[in-house]
């Protein structure tokens, strides 16, 4: 049995979620596709919508779906009654969804089963093959299957969902769920405010001060701060459209990155030097590699590195350091039982993540 649910959104009601989707797994066992929808209480041109046969607390056929409407096509859904919002949340047995998807979109199950078949096994991770499954079609679950089974052999019915569902897909619908003080602010973390309401505000790293603002969203992070008017967080798409037409990286990398070994965190760079503080997990190394255009330095701060430079191998404990010249062969390892935490210096004419040259890898990377 699974059970598909979207990572962002928020339940205030944990038992009538319970009762709905206990009521979503007796149905599902019946070979249905059930889907959970949320009856709608405004015309919200955000959301996709699903018309069943007939109003019911109970489970009903679905009809159709529909794409986002227009504000007065979302008005006359609500008027006409029978349509629900559509959260994403799918319940069907494993053998259904195979079934369905061998029936509309064998390409996709072909390329999925292909990734699954050229698997390795690391440990205890499973890693299904990722050139097979980057070659995947990329469609949604609506679109490729769901959209596609009313009136056909599969059939699919909606259960009512009223357990104060919200969706957090944007940064004003965070706020419409937060706790909030008497002048409508939400605040996360270290935040100031005076003569300021109807705010969120997300301190990550610093201090936030907000003085004789209202309706804004303040959401700031190690890696960028977002400013926008509450009623226009939607727009946050275009900041994103524009990240990626100027070939930034921060709508991809963030300053902390987590690897299969590790993480690093990249916490000062300038022109030609970028600094990482990098922690590497026990028993686990880094791909064995060079780089074209960067010298390393690398100093250790905990635990104890054992470090691959060329032909021989080194043994570092805390307050040791060792340097690695362009283009020299390279390894970073960790044997001890901690995690071993070094400072690395990276100097050199170009500092991207790009410049990377794997000639031997634990996970597979290429």
């Amino acid at each position: 049995m699974l059970v598909v649910t979207p990572a962002d959104q928020a339940i205030t009601d944990d038992e009538a979620f319970r009762v709905a989707m206990q009521r979503a797994v007796e149905s599902a066992l019946e070979d249905n596709i059930v889907i959970l929808g949320i009856t709608p209480d405004r015309p919200e041109t955000g959301y996709g919508y699903i018309k069943v046969a007939s109003n019911s607390e109970t489970v009903a056929a679905v009809e159709r779906f529909v794409e986002k409407p227009d504000r007065d096509t979302a008005q006359a859904y609500l008027d006409e009654g029978g349509y629900y919002w559509n959260a994403g949340l799918f319940v069907l047995k494993a053998s259904v969804w195979l079934a369905a998807l061998e029936s509309f979109r064998p390409d996709i199950l072909q390329a999925a089963l292909k990734s699954w078949t050229e698997k390795r096994i690391d440990g205890a991770f499973i890693r299904p093959d990722s050139e097979a499954f980057a070659a995947t079609p990329s469609e949604s679950i609506d679109y490729a299957v769901m959209e596609k089974c009313p009136g056909s052999g599969f059939p699919i019915r909606m259960l009512p969902l009223n357990a104060g569902w919200s969706d957090l897909g944007a940064w004003d619908a965070v706020w419409d769920v937060s706790p909030k003080n008497d002048e409508g602010n939400a605040v996360h973390g270290d935040v100031l405010i005076t003569e300021s309401s109807n705010s969120l505000v997300h301190a990550s790293s610093r201090l936030v001060a907000l003085a004789g603002v209202e309706n804004l969203v303040v959401i700031e992070t190690a890696d960028a701060v977002l400013v926008a008017d509450r009623s226009r967080c939607q727009d946050v798409k275009q900041i994103v459209s524009l990240l990626n037409q100027q070939s930034r990286e921060e709508h991809t990398l963030h300053r902390k990155v987590h690897r299969p070994w590790g993480w690093y965190d990249s916490i000062d760079e300038g022109g030609r030097f970028k600094v990482k503080r990098i922690q590497v997990n026990p028993k686990a190394s880094l791909s064995l590699q060079k780089h074209h255009h960067r010298a390393e330095h690398w100093i250790v701060v905990q635990g104890t590195a054992e470090i691959t430079r060329g032909s021989e191998t080194l043994l570092l404990s805390e307050n040791q350091s060792t340097y690695i010249p362009l283009g020299e062969v390279h390894r970073l390892a960790n044997p001890g039982s901690i995690p071993l935490e070094i400072i690395e210096v990276q100097s050199g004419s170009y500092l991207g993540e790009d410049d990377i040259v794997r000639l031997e890898d634990t996970y597979g990377r290429r």
